[in-house]
């Protein structure tokens, strides 16, 4: 029999896969930030270790070995921060504490030293991961979206990853998964849970047509989704893309602390060296003595808290907006939303739903008598007859009906409006047919009802060719509606060559329920003037301003127009003003990018908008614009909060280590403990929620 030619499995190599197996996911949980942490607790077991022995009849190379470690553990990551500034020729609070610790081994104070850096260290843990909850909204979004997809291709489908999906592919969503990639419904109807995106509390209906957004949750039915964007370029991977950028910019309170550190390490060391100078060379004074109190000012000196009081708020409050679709695209735009004097609004789409809805359905009797009396609204007309409620209800759904059947047939925005409510009543809409249309005046169509009736729609001008009856009453109720800003159409009966006016519907895009009460939570925040911007006619805008309670508008503006406007608002009379644009991004573009502040509302979907802006609104909420400001102002109220703690606290030690020999490791426990309070009083901004 032929020897086996198949190598043995030694015991030594049956267990080497093992223990790479082992020794990976090691280093998979030595995060950079469990890896600091691990060095400080073995510094502080050398430390204590060190300062034990140093009291013990032992060698002195045993708590010289042990000091040596607490050192070593403590020190590495300052001096490679140290060494990585000077590599730019800058000078950081990292170089100032090493040099501090090594000069307390020259006086003979190794524990302060040991001490000096297992604080520093611990501190800059403490603010790692402190900070690093600032980040659970990003990691949250990353959470949100699925890595794969049920997609529907030739026939069959298949679970596939996002990444390997295409523009144009069909992918199923089923209740309760989380939508893959953005797409536009193609099959199917369902609510949607988009509080994770948009901030939105309650569910959104989706169906045929309608927009979905990745990372969403699909609550009841099945949609069949076609995919418009790869998942690179999904709503949320940009979202994310975004909040990390935002993360990384620095606001300008900021961008001056940092400059200021490169000037003040330095003066800290020139000031340091003449401590340690002098006293000896003029003074007569114990070297030993100015060296302790010159390191010990170099310690309580450094500006360890200045410099991280205001990162700490702004991450803070850069994720806090994040987590209720609020966008800061950086720290600069944090801190102007809190400046703002003037606030100006788009109206379509902004101030307003942005679509055609019906607002009135009047009906116009035919026996009704002449009136000449003045009506303080078109819905309370009083020379109206007196209906009973029940039976002018009914009244109204016959005439809503009829139009809508008739409406029905056309793809006008306000035909929409009109066949949408009749659904939305749950009405039953007659067939029609023989449509005909008259563009820029008007419709008709022969409808099934009470055994076939001609119904024209249209404006005014549509029956000028008829002989038509009620027409004197019908027109005091549309230039009453115009009044109040909304378009209004006419139905009529068309029986032998006449016209007979049955009643108006109007048509308004309409005010958003929260539009006055934000105005009113404006002018409380103290924004000195809201104003509304607009190409819509001046009736139209000046019925919404007196809705909404702006202070001023401006109607039929161009993008042109509205960018003169909001440099006028900017320039004022006498001292400039810092002056907010809110608006859709889209025909805003311009408006947004020549504000102080471009806020983008309503942005889920909107690329336009996600480029523009400086501040995006992921949702319709108009609320999100003052709670905005509200934390823009509590971030700064922190700030300086934290810049007063900081600065006192290094004057009250400066003092102490002058003029009252502060010991050195109280003065490494106050300048710790200051940089560690500023950074959780930051963190504070995390759980701010606007008291209106």
């Amino acid at each position: 029999m032929a020897a086996s030619t198949q190598p043995k499995l030694t015991t030594a190599g049956a267990r080497l896969p093992v223990a790479l197996s082992l020794w990976a996911r090691v280093r998979a949980w030595f995060t950079p930030l469990r890896l600091e942490a691990t060095c400080v607790a073995i510094t502080f077991v050398a430390m204590m270790a060190g300062l034990l022995t140093s009291n013990m009849d032992v060698n002195p190379t045993v708590p010289a070995i042990f000091y040596l470690v607490a050192y070593v553990s403590g020190g590495i990551f300052g001096v490679q921060a140290g060494i990585e500034s000077l590599r730019h020729f800058q000078i950081d609070v990292d170089l100032l504490m090493v040099l501090a610790a090594l000069g307390a081994v020259v006086i003979g104070s190794p524990f302060e030293g040991a001490m000096l850096l297992f604080l520093f260290s611990l501190s800059n843990v403490l603010q790692a991961y402190a900070l690093g909850r600032t980040r659970s909204a990003i990691q949250a979004l990353m959470k949100l979206r699925p890595e794969q997809a049920l997609v529907k291709r030739d026939g069959e489908t298949m679970l596939m990853p996002i990444e390997q999906l295409a523009i144009g592919d069909r992918i199923l969503v089923r209740p309760g998964e989380r939508v893959p990639l953005d797409g536009i419904v193609v099959e199917g109807e369902s609510t949607l849970d988009q509080s994770s995106l948009t901030g939105e509390s309650m569910p959104v209906g989706k169906r045929v047509g309608d927009m979905v957004f990745a990372g969403t949750v699909n609550q009841s039915g099945s949609l069949e989704v076609q995919v418009t964007k790869l998942a690179r370029d999904s709503t949320i991977a940009r979202l994310i893309q975004m909040v990390e950028e935002a993360q990384s910019q620095k606001a300008p309170t900021e961008r001056f602390l940092d400059k200021f550190e490169q000037v003040y390490a330095v003066g800290v060391i020139l000031f340091t060296l003449l401590l340690m100078i002098v006293p000896p060379a003029f003074f007569n004074a114990p070297f030993e003595a100015s060296l302790y109190r010159a390191i010990t000012v170099m310690v309580v000196a450094s500006p360890c808290a200045l410099i991280i009081s205001t990162p700490a708020a702004i991450l803070s409050a850069i994720a806090n907006g994040a987590r209720r679709g609020i966008l800061f695209k950086g720290g600069a735009h944090l801190e102007r939303a809190g400046q703002l004097d003037i606030v100006a609004f788009d109206k379509t789409g902004t101030l307003t739903v942005g679509k055609p809805t019906v607002t009135d359905v009047m009906i116009i009797p035919l026996n009704a008598p002449d009136c000449d009396e003045q009506a303080d609204s078109a819905a309370d007309d009083p020379c109206l007859p007196d209906v009973p409620e029940h039976i002018r209800r009914e009244q109204e759904n016959i005439l809503l009906a009829l139009a809508a059947a008739v409406e029905s047939k056309s793809e006008h925005p306000l035909a929409l409006a009109i066949v949408q409510t009749a659904k939305h009543r749950g009405l039953n809409i007659p067939e029609a047919t023989d449509f005909v249309n008259t563009t820029g005046k008007g419709v008709q169509a022969r409808v099934a009802f009470m055994g076939g009736l001609t119904i024209a729609i249209g404006n005014p001008r549509y029956f000028a060719d008829y002989p038509v009856a009620g027409m004197t009453r019908a027109m005091r109720q549309v230039v009453q509606l115009q009044d109040e800003g909304k378009t209004s159409v006419l139905v009529a009966k068309i029986n032998e060559g006449r016209a007979n006016i049955l009643g108006v519907i109007a048509i308004a895009d309409v005010v958003r329920p929260s539009a006055l009460s934000v105005i009113q939570r404006l002018r409380e925040l103290g924004i000195k003037r809201t104003v509304m911007l607009t190409g819509d006619n001046e009736r139209v805008a000046r019925a919404v301003a007196q809705q909404t309670g702006v202070d001023e508008f401006y109607a039929d503006l161009l993008p042109a127009d509205k960018v003169a406007q909001i440099k006028r608002l900017r320039d004022g009379s006498g001292k400039p003003s810092t002056v907010a644009m809110v608006g859709d991004g889209v025909n805003d573009a311009p408006a947004l990018a020549s504000a102080s502040l471009g806020i983008a509302m309503g942005a889920a979907g909107t690329d336009v908008a996600l480029e523009t802006a400086d501040v995006v609104l992921m949702s319709d909420d108009l609320r999100n614009i003052p709670y905005a400001i509200a934390l823009s102002r509590q971030a700064r109220r922190i700030i300086i909060q934290n810049l007063a703690f900081a600065i006192a606290v290094i004057i009250l030690l400066v003092i102490a280590a002058l003029g009252f020999d502060l010991p050195l490791p109280t003065g490494v426990v106050g300048h710790e403990g200051s940089t560690v309070i500023v950074v959780l009083n930051g963190l504070r901004l995390l759980r701010f929620r606007e008291q209106s």
